[in-house]
């Protein structure tokens, strides 16, 4: 079996107020932004796979999403075929890559103690609590998705709850339902602070499209490292975990 050694480093600590937090996490992103960018190259190359199984370009739709007037009523995009089976393949394809996501969470915490970061580092989450990992993943992708069918509105409200999530599930090692229950109970204990951070965050990460869409690419890891920092304003540093091959 895989064994893990466990050692304090010295690393900076946000303080629990949603400003602190965020700060943090751009110092956190800037450090190991090239890895980000990894993972959402894969990421893409994915989702490709996925349009070409489908036969339903995803990107295609939205530089005629907007009429002329403005408004955003144009719902042929919804109507394309392959829009249904497309998006219930890329809930998958969320799934199977979160492991991804939490090896991003490994390397800002190696880049945080000053640690040395390796390329393998950013799959750490195939390596260790996998099926735990996969599981969380599932749940949250209902509930959020529960949530972002009704209007949309609730989503944001409820996905603050599971910032937490990951991260325990990488530096504990806990069960996915162990991750599910003290996140939420964190977070409904510091519902303002996590509602703040939770807001600021996706409006950082998704901001890249805003502006541009290819920006995309560029700014949606930065809500994984969000995560890390609500972890170390809330439970702390963790200790540094090395992997032995």
């Amino acid at each position: 079996m895989s064994e893990f050694d466990e050692f304090d480093q010295q690393g900076s600590v946000p303080s629990k107020e949603a400003g602190s937090i965020i700060s943090h996490a751009f110092e956190m992103y800037k450090g190991i932004f090239l890895y980000a960018l990894v993972s959402m190259i894969i990421y893409i190359v994915g989702d490709f796979v996925l349009q070409s199984i489908t036969g339903f370009n995803s990107w295609s739709g939205f530089s005629n999403f907007r009429n002329l007037d403005g408004d955003y009523t144009n719902y042929e995009y919804w109507r394309k075929p392959g829009f249904s089976l497309y998006y219930s393949f890329s809930s998958v394809l969320g799934i199977l890559l979160s492991p991804l996501y939490v090896g991003l969470i490994y390397i800002a915490n190696k880049f945080n103690t000053k640690n040395a970061i390796e390329f393998s580092d950013l799959f750490i989450g195939y390596r260790q609590n996998v099926g735990n990992i996969l599981l969380y993943s599932l749940i949250t992708t209902i509930i959020l998705g529960v949530s972002a069918a009704m209007c949309g509105i609730p989503f944001f409200f409820v996905f603050p709850l599971f910032l937490l999530g990951y991260p325990i599930l990488l530096f504990e090692n806990a069960t996915a339902m162990d991750a599910v229950s003290k996140t939420f109970n964190i977070a409904k204990e510091n519902y303002g602070t996590f509602l703040g951070v939770g807001l600021l965050g996706l409006l950082i990460s998704i901001s890249g499209f805003i502006l541009c869409c290819i920006g995309i690419i560029l700014t949606a890891p930065f809500i994984m490292i969000v995560m890390y920092s609500v972890y170390c304003a809330y439970l702390g540093k963790p200790r540094q975990i090395m992997f032995k091959k």
